[in-house]
């Protein structure tokens, strides 16, 4: 009976599949592929805690001098740790290095934690920069690392937007 039902349901729909085999092997064969469904695999994971982002706290000082500070995971730019804890910075170019509007202002201690220094690229977009400072970085460039916790930026009280400088 169950032979029977497998040549009647699932040969017709699957002919491709089954064109070597007659209605006394499909059973067997449907049988050995159930027991490689992924319910009776072992699923290799690491372990949770490795599986956790690190976090490093940063401050940033808005337009009106209020702090706001996020926990922002590492390896995050400065610009989506902004957006992500609606600090008002804008990112009009979205982080393509396009426009000047993630400006941002760091303490000279502070601008040394940087370790990658900044383009030709970005160093061309920060001249467009309001306010522009020697600690200025634009926040899609600079990358969050563990030696930044505790790090307090400052948002300009301006924007110049590169793409439209007028």
């Amino acid at each position: 009976m169950a032979a029977r039902n497998v040549t009647r349901y699932v040969l017709p729909r699957f002919a491709s599949v089954f064109q070597r085999f007659n209605a006394t092997t499909a059973p067997l064969i449907m049988k050995r592929r159930a027991l490689y469904r992924p319910e009776h695999s072992r699923l290799f994971t690491t372990s949770p805690k490795s599986l956790e982002k690190e976090t490093a706290s940063i401050s940033f000082l808005d337009r009106d001098g209020d702090k706001i500070t996020a926990s922002v995971k590492v390896g995050a730019s400065f610009l989506d740790a902004a957006i992500d804890n609606d600090v008002e910075l804008e990112g009009a170019c979205e982080g393509t290095l396009a426009c000047s509007t993630c400006h941002l202002i760091f303490s000279k201690e502070d601008y040394e934690k940087i370790k990658d220094k900044p383009t030709d690229e970005e160093l061309d977009m920060l001249d467009l920069a309001y306010g522009l400072t020697d600690t200025s970085r634009l926040g899609c460039q600079v990358i969050v690392t563990k030696e930044m916790d505790g790090l307090v930026v400052k948002v300009p009280s301006g924007v110049a937007d590169a793409r439209n400088p007028s």
